[in-house]
């Protein structure tokens, strides 16, 4: 028995993946079915064809997730024999008949060179679709025309629907319309080309078009494939790259003769200009002054360039107790003081808790320089890679050397690592007091910035509890603790 199963033009796949389900499960084989779509009709006569029957039957058919994708997208293909080839592809899965999803299989390559084929069709659509702008009140309402090579609007229209979801709009095709309207898509009829009216837009966009054109960068095989000549008699700017053309030569020699100028005044990087007027700084900086005077000049790796400033430490220089952070943050980058932004009042705000007067430390980090990527008008912090750490370490060590502090307190693992030289994770290792690069105790705490991260606010609240109880052990080894003196028993002689 022959079976007929006719398949609506919209909501197709749904619809085919509905009729393979019920075939497989009565082991209805791929020779048995005539797949058809689009209103066609079933063969009459005496060997008329049956319908699928109603229900899923015994066998239930067990298929991969990659076979449910790759037919979501051969679904669309113009070839009227891909129903019947999925479902082949179906027939074999189940019967563990070789590997039809394999580009090895002569069927499993069809299939993938029709899935390549539809989604290069969406792409196509996406880039090339242009509207024209319709009278309206209220909501704008545009319209375009496209014809693209296989049944692509259905699948391709979402992209439209997210991009354009304050505004009305129709795309028309010669065999399905879509309608996006007060936010709903729906997808009627195609038909032949619309009349669509005059666009000013399309005047603006030629010419940014043409002012965007390069001369020197034609191609014209690379241009071709990626903007095929069907779509050109439905694109406004096509029409001017005959002229572009003809005038590439010319306006690549005016480029020529354009680009022998000197760079514009203030060209040069911000960071380039105010080394250029800054002393020599000595090679052994003696003292913290010559040290910090020696930093702002300081190239040892690439994050000067980006960086506002160099951050420098300050406190007494005397202190018994250095607090050693990451890196500046954006505001201490701009004002050039470490811990002024919200990491730094989390850690100035416990330290007033312990009884720690900042201005009785040594404030600064690992790094001394923000490192950051922009996005918009923002920058956004970024971790100091382990070189860029390794690079700013001299500096550390310079400071350590010149304060001599009789405790160093690590926020964070990269604090810890430039200390220590241990990168090990800091979880197991907080509130442990480790050894220095010049021998002296290093206590190895939470960074102030863990705790601004954190979304829960128990856990917030553990680590500033953990982040206090360690500054106050710090303040009592130090003698900074309330109601005792500076004593120095942890300091080097």
């Amino acid at each position: 028995m022959s079976h007929a199963v006719t398949l609506p033009e919209r909501g197709l796949f749904d619809a085919w993946r509905a009729a393979a389900r019920i075939a497989i499960s009565h082991r209805i084989a791929p020779e048995e079915i005539e797949w058809t779509e689009g209103g066609g009709t079933e063969s009459g006569g005496l060997f008329a064809a049956s319908p699928l029957p109603d229900a899923i039957g015994p066998h239930k058919a067990m298929v991969p997730q990659a076979f449910v994708k790759l037919a979501g997208s051969v679904i669309w293909h113009s070839a009227p024999e891909r129903l019947s080839a999925l479902y082949r592809a179906l027939w074999r899965i189940d019967r563990r008949d070789g590997d039809p999803l394999s580009q090895a299989d002569p069927l499993g390559r069809r299939l993938a060179l029709m899935a390549k084929s539809v989604g290069r069709d969406i792409h196509k659509m996406h880039a090339f679709v242009r509207f024209r702008e319709l009278p309206s009140e209220g909501r704008r309402r545009f319209v375009a025309w496209f014809e693209p090579e296989h049944d692509t609007l259905e699948p391709g229209s979402a992209f439209f629907a997210r991009r354009f979801a304050d505004m009305d709009w129709i795309i028309a095709t010669p065999r399905l319309t879509a309608r996006f309207e007060a936010g709903r898509l729906s997808f009627h009829p195609g038909g032949a080309r619309p009349d669509l009216p005059e666009d000013g837009s399309e005047h603006l966009w030629a010419t940014y078009f043409a002012n965007i054109f390069n001369p020197a960068r034609v191609k014209l095989d690379a241009m071709r494939a990626e903007m095929p000549k069907k779509y050109w008699k439905n694109l406004p700017e096509t029409r001017l790259i005959p002229d572009m053309l003809k005038d590439a030569e010319a306006r690549v020699e005016r480029m020529r003769a354009a680009a022998t100028t000197l760079p514009r005044p203030g060209a040069a990087a911000v960071s380039t200009r105010y080394r250029g007027t800054m002393p020599a700084a000595p090679d052994l900086p003696a003292t913290l002054e010559e040290a910090r005077a020696a930093a702002m000049q300081c190239r040892r790796c690439g994050l000067c360039e980006a960086a506002t400033q160099t951050v420098w430490g300050e406190g007494t220089p005397t202190a018994p107790l250095m607090i050693v952070g990451e890196q500046p943050g954006d505001r201490e980058d701009l004002e050039g003081r470490p811990f002024i932004g919200p990491a730094g009042q989390v850690l100035r705000g416990a330290m007033a808790e312990v009884g720690i007067d900042p201005a009785s430390a040594w404030l600064t980090n690992a790094v001394k320089h923000f490192k950051f990527a922009p996005r918009g008008k923002q920058r956004l912090h970024q971790r100091p890679d382990r070189q860029e750490t390794l690079h700013c370490r001299w500096w550390l060590g310079l400071e350590l050397a010149l304060i001599r502090p009789g405790l160093v307190v690590a926020l964070g693992a990269t604090a810890a690592f430039a200390l220590t030289g241990n990168d090990a994770p800091l979880a197991p290792r907080r509130g442990r007091i480790e050894t220095g690069p010049n021998g002296g105790p290093v206590l190895i705490t939470w960074h102030p910035s863990a705790i601004l991260r954190q979304r829960d606010r128990a856990a917030a609240a553990r680590l500033r509890g953990a982040l206090a109880q360690d500054l106050a052990r710090a303040a009592r080894l130090c003698g900074l603790a309330p109601g005792q003196s500076n004593a120095t028993s942890l300091r080097g002689t």
